[in-house]
């Protein structure tokens, strides 16, 4: 069984989670989002695109309900001792499947949490949950209670996180290597993701963007591929992933000498991230040093999100980096920030990733932050 933290570790987080039930008043949670589920139990797949639910009743006991092939998944991986399946079948009500367990739980009348934000819980499966436990159980939303756990990373974690970083690095310098004019954006490519695997690292949460020439300042992966040109910019953005612990960068640059104009984009630099204080002053201070800067036109309206253990559709875990945004800082915290801009036809989009320390916040990449393929 490949669990990735020791028993004592997975039984710390157990007890904070059921500590935050106590404080809700919660008798259970629903779990529906996987990366609780990894967080709790160790528990890895992709088959939460089909309807399945962890349970965790207030004195611990826990149930998972899932498909016949994710509760192989489950045994590998994790460390729940309970898994029930539910059949495929043309009238399958998987939720009247979980109904049945949390009668069996003693949950009847009781106060129960789900996590209605989540991608394992469509529009479609939540109407079901819903009918499903109608007049069974009170229903809260407790979509947060693990999330905001997990973005606050144990020692054990930061770890992972540090190997991320490590890998993102050893990727960047392999895609830089290739990035010559005529080079092919899918050899690029193929650099940056076989240095991650080559490391023992992993998918990341969302596909890694490369694009080129008119598309540069998309900042989104699409379909196709094509040949770089001389004087082109170049968007490369894509995670080292570690036991799915993610650490991103992202450069804009061009391919042979950069442009004043990027030279002066990189010369600017944040120093907002400091633990105590609201996330949204990183926004603030964005804003602030770009309008000093002179670069006024197509910003964006975030400028970074934490990082964490994310999986499909996205590398983006919660809270993101807005506008007075009053989450606190906490050491522990890992955040994506880029200094995002385009402007007069150039954008440059410097990203890094960061550890909110006791003090102040650590850049975990070492790679320098070019602006160009070659001085």
């Amino acid at each position: 069984m490949p669990l990735h933290f020791s028993e004592q570790e997975f039984a710390a987080r157990k007890a904070a989670v059921i500590a935050g039930m106590e404080r809700s008043g919660l008798d259970a949670l629903l779990m529906f989002r996987q990366e609780s589920m990894y967080y709790l139990t160790g528990y890895d797949t992709f088959g939460y695109c089909f309807f399945q639910c962890l349970c965790l009743r207030a004195d611990g006991c826990m149930t998972l309900l899932t498909r016949a092939p994710d509760a192989r998944a489950a045994r590998y991986t994790s460390n729940i001792g309970d898994i029930r399946i539910w059949a495929d079948a043309p009238d399958a009500n998987p939720a009247r499947d979980l109904k049945a367990i949390l009668a069996e739980h003693g949950l009847s009348g009781r106060r129960i949490g789900v996590e209605w934000d989540a991608y394992g819980l469509t529009a479609q499966n939540g109407r079901m949950l819903t009918a499903a436990l109608d007049g069974f159980a009170t229903l809260e939303d407790a979509s947060l209670l693990i999330t905001r756990l997990r973005v606050v990373k144990r020692p054990a974690e930061i770890a992972y996180v540090r190997k991320a970083a490590e890998l993102a690095d050893r990727a960047l310098a392999a895609g830089i290597e290739l990035a010559t004019p005529g080079a092919f954006e899918g050899d690029i490519l193929a650099a940056i993701q076989g240095e991650v695997f080559k490391g023992d690292g992993d998918y990341s949460g969302n596909e890694f963007i490369i694009q080129s020439g008119p598309g540069s300042h998309l900042g989104r992966y699409t379909a196709g591929r094509r040949h770089v040109e001389a004087g082109e910019q170049l968007t490369l953005e894509f995670a080292g992933v570690f036991r799915h612990y993610h650490s991103c960068l992202m450069r804009v640059m061009t391919v042979g000498k950069a442009n004043e104009r990027q030279r002066e984009v990189h010369k600017h630099a944040m120093d907002a991230l400091r633990p105590g204080d609201p996330v949204g002053n990183v926004f603030n201070a964005y804003i602030r040093t770009l309008e000093k800067a002179g670069f006024v036109e197509n910003n964006l309206n975030a400028c970074g999100y934490s990082l964490g253990t994310t999986f499909s559709p996205n590398w983006m875990d919660w809270p993101m980096l807005y506008r007075d945004n009053p989450v606190i800082a906490e050491p522990g915290m890992v955040f994506f920030m880029f200094l995002a801009i385009t402007d007069k036809g150039v954008s440059a989009v410097p990203g890094e990733t960061f550890l909110v320390t006791e003090t102040g916040s650590e850049r975990l990449g070492k790679a320098a932050i070019a602006c160009a393929t070659e001085s």
